[in-house]
């Protein structure tokens, strides 16, 4: 297995060449965001109507546009479909939240001051009646950093309220990673360990800058239909309490019991942490659940390749939203998803329009968009537990996820630091177009995790998700930051996530381009990007070079 190399000059000339004869239009693109986002596909939520008008449009375009079907293997032929098999769980009535504390008893109301998740280990009622309270710092375990929150506490029937992020979020110095998330500080994590540690439940209390998005979120992602792998043993992934609770609640409950919550939490952020029970404060928590089997689809189109069809190149995109919610201040229940994530859907379909043309590429190249993202990268996760072409020799995933339509950049990035080769290749292309590379400027929200390309990543492959740059040729860096601000906090999985016909979508077509660019490099080169030393992943995609050659 030879390590990934630059392209050299000529090469490059000849792949810049073929992009530039197949510019993305954005007038294109905006035709596919303004079908994909609006009301008639009902926010496309998995296992909805909505699904099967989004599975259908992308069949039609990637049809159209020359794909060639890259699915499941039905009767000897491909589909266009890969079957997702997914647990659906949906709250039915109303979640009863009675906590009491100081001798008083409160009600918290679902959605405001807490936000319970459907139950995922297969249930159809969940009641938990007046369990203990214990504080568990940030929920860690981590035996490569000498680091232990729980220090053998017992939590069985006991509820555990846990800080996001890792413990050296805030200082931005310490034992995981600065101020770059470790996937320590994912709630996803946090989640998994409760049910390691035998607790009813975590609550992970909600800091706006440490979870990197508001309560609005946190809201309307978590008291919606919930979905998850099928798993023959469910309780040893989930435990039957998963959720968030407010930070000004969180507060009270310490202040009831005779604690201070900034003296522990700051307790937290070092070894000497040890778990604090809040005397005196119970949690009772009443729901049932709707608890069904479906079968999702993740859509599938391929380009074969010319010289080498075994080797193959993924784009990726998530097709699915948060499908009809809770509304918001103006009633409005269709979370459209137009920027997360029509546009990458519909950029990744005018990419592969542009593939399509001319000579074709020596690798194959397949389009992948997949389902279920929102809910945990669950169609990415099938597909790479399940793969239709075989990982070690897919080549690399280059992910796009919630490009801006802010208009054209200067500059351009991508989620958490990729430490590969393929990362430099992209770096090394846009130079090329005269787009220079910005780190995330964000590690510490952890985007890394949160994309599709790291179902791909802890497998191995190569793996990147693009993301749009801030220093706009109109307005600059300030512009920029202004408009992810604004989108982060006011329409991020949120109803106002809707197409505007004001958007300047030249900028999410120039980003296009360059994922073009550096895929034509990808598809028409013999070399393998790599892992770097000292990556997570690396170690995993070695171990099948020998199958690559």
């Amino acid at each position: 297995m030879k390590q990934f190399l630059l392209a050299g000059a000529s090469a490059w000339a000849v792949f810049a060449g073929q992009a530039q004869a197949a510019d993305l239009d954005p007038a294109r693109i905006s035709g596919h965001i303004q079908v994909l986002a609006s009301d008639a596909f009902e926010g496309r939520g998995p296992a909805t109507e909505g699904e099967k008008k989004t599975v259908a449009y992308i069949s039609e375009q990637f049809k159209a546009v020359g794909l060639k079907p890259g699915g499941d293997l039905k009767d000897g032929k491909r589909a266009w479909t890969q079957d997702v098999p997914l647990a659906r769980f949906e709250t039915k009535g109303p979640v009863s939240v009675n906590i009491t504390s100081g001798g008083a008893t409160q009600s918290w109301t679902q959605g405001e001051e807490i936000a319970i998740r459907a139950a995922q280990t297969g249930v159809d009622h969940v009641s938990v009646k007046d369990a203990p309270i214990v504080f568990v710092g940030y929920g860690v375990t981590a035996p490569e950093r000498n680091w232990d929150d729980f220090k053998g506490v017992d939590l069985k029937g006991k509820i555990a309220l846990v800080l996001v992020n890792d413990p050296d979020f805030e200082g931005g110095e310490g034992d995981f990673g600065g101020k770059a998330m470790t996937y320590y500080g994912r709630w996803t994590y946090k989640y998994e360990e409760a049910a390691r540690q035998g607790a009813i439940g975590f609550l992970v209390i909600h800091e706006t800058a440490a979870a990197s998005y508001g309560w609005a979120t946190v809201k309307n992602s978590n008291t919606n239909v919930i979905f998850d792998i099928i798993r023959a043993k469910p309780a040893e992934a989930h435990a039957p309490i998963e959720g968030w609770v407010q930070l000004d609640k969180t507060k009270a409950l310490f202040q009831a019991a005779g604690l201070d919550f900034e003296t522990l939490k700051a307790l937290a952020k070092t070894r000497a942490f040890k778990p604090v029970a809040l005397t005196g404060a119970t949690i009772s928590i009443d729901y049932a659940v709707d608890a069904q089997k479906i079968v999702s689809k993740n859509v599938v189109g391929i380009v074969p390749g010319a010289k080498r069809p075994g080797e193959t190149l993924i784009y990726s995109s998530h097709w699915d939203h948060l499908g009809v919610g809770l509304p918001d201040a103006t009633g409005d229940r269709i979370y459209n998803g137009a920027v997360d994530n029509a546009d990458g859907i519909a950029t990744m379909i005018e990419i592969g329009r542009a593939l399509t043309k001319g000579r074709k590429p020596d690798r194959s190249v397949v389009f992948l968009a997949v389902t279920a993202e929102e809910k945990g990268l669950l169609g990415s996760e099938y597909y790479a537990d399940n793969p239709l072409y075989p990982l070690a020799t897919t080549v690399a995933n280059i992910n796009m996820d919630a490009l801006s339509p802010a208009g054209p950049a200067k500059d351009f990035g991508s989620s958490g630091n990729a430490a590969s080769t393929l990362q430099d290749e992209l770096i090394a292309t846009g130079k090329a177009k005269g787009r220079s590379y910005t780190p995330d400027p964000r590690p510490e929200a952890g985007s890394f995790f949160r994309s599709d390309h790291f179902s791909f990543a802890k497998r191995g492959v190569p793996a990147i998700s693009f993301g749009s740059g801030r220093d706009l040729v109109n307005g600059g860096k300030a512009a920029g930051d202004a408009y992810a601000k604004a989108y982060t906090a006011d329409r991020y999985h949120q109803p106002a996530d809707e197409f505007d016909p004001n958007w300047n979508l030249e900028g999410v077509a120039q980003d296009g381009e360059l994922m073009l660019d550096l895929g034509r490099k990808l598809a028409n080169s013999t070399q393998w990007p790599a892992w770097k030393e000292g990556s997570e992943f690396k170690q995993t995609r070695d171990a099948t070079a020998s199958q690559r050659k």
